[in-house]
């Protein structure tokens, strides 16, 4: 049987999953955790094999969470799971150490697949993302990425909560860094993306889908 993780803080989303993965047959949901402390929790109780990761998970970034398991758990294989478009967060994801990338509209069936496939240690793309993929390669390494696409991840999440609205002790404290550190992380992606200020900055995630 194949022991998954769900991790998400909706509860509504987590029964939905546990059930399709009740009813699969092969699998089985060994536990349920609505944030990185319950995930971490979790995986130090029980053995799994498949971590299936919100982006968006409170207390902690996803990616950042991705990360911390990979280094403490590396036989789990994680999945990520977004409300997101895939574009925007798969390749990241996929650099970070992630199995595959999955977008909250995935048809259960795919989740299924995916789940399956991340258990036996393989990547997980979809079609439209392995497209995606190929496009960006046959126009040349480095052209027609996106401005956002240069930041590192520290960078990109001080993006996003800029984008959300999010004071600078807000963005420090969620990152577990100084006030100061988050301001040149800011003063870098600006530069980096060519942007004046923070509107700039809202605006063009807000029309990349880089937050809500």
């Amino acid at each position: 049987m194949i022991r998954v993780l769900i991790a998400d803080d909706h509860p509504m989303v987590r029964k939905g999953l546990a059930q399709m993965i009740a009813e699969s047959g092969d699998m089985e949901c060994v536990g349920e955790a609505e944030n990185s402390v319950s995930v971490s929790r979790i995986l130090r109780q029980k053995p799994v094999d498949v971590l299936l990761l919100d982006v968006e998970i409170p207390s902690r970034n996803g990616l950042e969470i991705l990360k911390a398991v990979r280094r403490s758990h590396p036989k789990v294989q994680v999945l990520m799971f977004s409300m997101y478009p895939e574009e925007q967060y798969a390749v990241r994801s996929l650099k970070a150490g992630a199995a595959g990338y999955l977008s909250k509209n995935t048809p259960p069936q795919k989740i299924i697949e995916a789940i399956r496939s991340a258990a036996r240690g393989r990547k997980y793309i979809s079609p439209d993302l392995a497209q995606s993929l190929a496009s960006r390669i046959s126009e040349g390494l480095g052209d027609g990425r996106l401005a956002h696409e240069s930041l590192s991840d520290r960078e990109f999440q001080t993006l996003r909560c800029i984008a959300g609205g999010k004071k600078l002790a807000e963005i420090a404290a969620e990152m577990s860094l100084s006030p100061k550190t988050v301001s040149v992380y800011r003063a870098r992606l600006l530069e980096k993306m060519k942007l004046r200020n923070n509107t700039d900055l809202t605006r063009y995630a807000i029309r990349n889908q880089l937050v809500e």
